[in-house]
């Protein structure tokens, strides 16, 4: 800016006007020192009391929902600001369906970049519509701020911070879609056993009352709002079941991943775990790779606790392809801490030998298992006397419409 050379400049034409003798070049050096120091302060204080505010409309979406992004700043000093300049950084896996972003220097990142002309204690705010098309764990955040002088000479920037998080649940789908039978969604394991119809219609939710039976919980309000949501659901016997997910997607030794082909292991994950929960199943969910918080794999016990499904759909939205232990040991270690009457659904990409030995040995021994196969060919060697289906890897997942209540029988 030129304020580094606001003050030479002016000690020029000082010197000049009194070489030269000449009464208007003084006036306009003073002048020009006047506007500089004027100029100096204003950029020394133009964001003071300045206030950034970033919010979202929820934190939490599923797949395929639309959410706004506010954004406000406050000048709450009597001094005006003729600009400022706000550089927020967001993720490039949403979509901006208003206003204009630019490439972040930062991987995986964008700038939403707006400018504002404040008057003294002055407040604007802008909302921007967000299309959630990917799944995941995004950050929104940090910001950058930009402001100064009238004139040009000087300005300041600083950073704010804070950030806010948004997790986008995976798509969930009806079984039929990926190739599955939902009337026995992993063979003879999920056989269930009614008590009794309920003869009434499901006519809404309602704030969850003591008493009320877990099976009647409506998952998506409840994950939604964070608040338990009771509906009215037949009454069933339960059995546990345990979905281990593989998020390996290529051939061992080699390292990588398939991104097609975990999303679509990620979406049977959250499919099938949605109908178990919707059919009265206590469900559990197990991903044999660390989360990023605690280093720890993803384990969650079978249940039907009010956030069991909120608990599994934040895990699956931050699956990645990368595995810090075989599934086969996976599952091995922790189907031991499951009862002996739990239903075991595995579901894999690239099924090793050592995982279909260990799966048959479970069958041999009296263990309900099923094999959940994504992508690759159809048949499968080694396979038999497994219960398997094979959810091809040319679905069209991305065109795959969501269930928009997931499944009514929750």
């Amino acid at each position: 800016m030129l304020g580094g050379l606001w003050l030479p400049i002016t000690v020029l034409l000082l010197l000049a006007s009194l070489i030269l003798r000449q009464v208007p070049l003084f006036m306009i050096a003073i002048t020009f020192f006047l506007a500089g120091s004027l100029a100096r302060l204003w950029g020394r204080f133009c964001l003071n009391r300045v206030e950034y505010r970033r919010r979202l409309s929820s934190n939490r979406v599923f797949f395929g929902e639309e959410i706004q992004l506010e954004v406000e700043v406050s000048n709450r000093k009597p001094l005006p600001l003729p600009w400022l300049q706000v550089e927020d950084e967001i993720p490039d896996q949403v979509t901006l369906l208003k206003g204009k972003t630019y490439q972040s220097s930062q991987p995986a990142r964008q700038v939403l970049g707006n400018f504002f002309s404040l008057p003294w204690y002055h407040k604007t705010v802008r909302r921007y519509p967000v299309k959630c098309a990917q799944r995941g764990y995004f950050s929104f955040g940090p910001a950058r701020i930009r402001s100064g002088d009238i004139f040009g000479f000087f300005d300041r920037e600083v950073e704010v911070a804070a950030e806010e998080h948004l997790i986008v649940y995976p798509r969930i789908v009806s079984l039929e879609t990926l190739g599955i039978p939902s009337r026995q969604p992993v063979g003879d394991i999920l056989v269930k056993r009614h008590i009794h119809p309920d003869p009434l219609l499901t006519l809404g939710v309602r704030d969850y009352s003591p008493g009320d039976s877990l099976k009647r919980i409506h998952w998506k309000t409840s994950a939604k709002t964070g608040q338990l949501q009771t509906k009215i659901a037949e009454t069933t016997t339960t059995i546990d079941v345990g979905i281990f997910l593989d998020v390996r997607t290529v051939e061992p030794p080699l390292w990588g991943s398939e991104p097609q082909l975990l999303e679509l292991a990620v979406i049977t994950a959250a499919s099938v775990a949605n109908h178990g929960l919707s059919q009265g199943y206590r469900v559990g969910l197990y991903v044999n790779q660390s989360k990023w918080e605690d280093n720890q794999t993803v384990k969650l016990p079978p249940s039907q606790h009010a956030d069991q499904f909120r608990l599994m759909l934040e895990a699956l939205a931050q699956v990645h392809g990368t595995e810090s232990v075989s599934i086969a040991r996976f599952v091995q270690q922790e189907s031991r801490n499951l009862p002996w009457g739990s239903s075991l659904v595995v579901i894999a990409a690239v099924p090793t030998d050592a995982l279909l030995s260990t799966l048959l040995n479970m069958k041999r021994i009296g263990r309900r298992v099923v094999l959940l196969t994504v992508g690759g060919k159809e048949g499968l060697p080694g396979t038999d006397g497994l219960t398997r289906y094979h959810i091809r890897g040319d679905l069209p997942w991305r065109e795959m419409d969501s269930l928009s209540l997931l499944e009514t029988s929750h």
